[in-house]
């Protein structure tokens, strides 16, 4: 897989913790654990940085009259964002996946108002620039092949919105490590090629530069957090 350059600019984020890691690795757990140990010494806000196509999926299927039609096919064309990256996406697929990322960028200036703030802010998943794919939360249309000049031009436009985003470095990254089968033990709905390539790519990814915790969801769940609560009181400044 070809990597991305990634950006140059830096904006360093004191009071921001990224989790991340595969499917099945305890990311949303730790991230829900460190956010109630944060609260109970500063205010801290936890915000989910992915996709979130199923909370806009169930948005839209309430919708008066075209909510289930439009949410069934939404559904669809997001599904191809994962597919085969050479066959060429037709262009409602295209906007979806665009429409995605605009809705990430939403949620990242939500954290970035918080963090303003001064509150303590614990990201699930975190977006970067490094490697295409929203399962590595990289752009989504980066990873598809087309020949169409709309598409191209909202690809370029959908990586400048990633390299703003990774331009933020966070505090620290916590990185929970898994092997393949325990990932799929855990999450046997999920597809283990999915969950392999995540596994492959995901400790290459160096986040802007960022401090990283590389922790192992291999051991007791109590050493991991113990661990991850050592390192973010190190890195956030109170």
């Amino acid at each position: 897989m070809t990597k991305s350059s990634t950006p140059t600019e830096r904006h360093y984020l004191d009071n921001v913790i990224a989790v991340i890691g595969c499917d099945g690795s305890g990311k949303s757990t730790l991230s829900s654990d460190l956010l109630s140990h944060i609260k109970e010494q500063r205010p801290a806000e936890l915000i989910y940085l992915g996709q979130s196509s199923g909370n806009i999926g169930n948005w839209i299927k309430n919708l008066p009259i075209i909510g289930k039609s439009l949410n069934k096919f939404l559904k669809k064309k997001a599904k191809k964002a994962h597919g085969k990256k050479d066959t060429p996406p037709d262009m409602a697929t295209v906007l979806v996946i665009y429409l995605l990322s605009k809705w990430r960028v939403h949620k990242f200036r939500k954290m970035l108002r918080l963090s303003r703030r001064g509150i303590a802010i614990i990201t699930d998943r975190y977006p970067q620039a490094e490697v295409p794919g929203f399962y590595f939360d990289g752009t989504g249309l980066g990873a598809l092949q087309t020949d169409s000049w709309l598409a191209k031009k909202l690809s370029i436009q959908e990586y400048k919105l990633y390299q703003w985003m990774a331009s933020h470095k966070p505090a620290l990254v916590i990185r929970l490590n898994i092997d393949e089968e325990t990932a799929f033990s855990r999450k046997p709905d999920h597809k283990l090629e999915m969950l392999r390539k995540k596994i492959s790519v995901i400790p290459e990814l160096h986040f802007n530069h960022a401090q990283i915790l590389d922790l192992s969801s291999l051991k007791p769940y109590a050493e991991v957090l113990e661990e991850a609560i050592n390192g973010v009181e190190k890195s956030l400044i109170q």
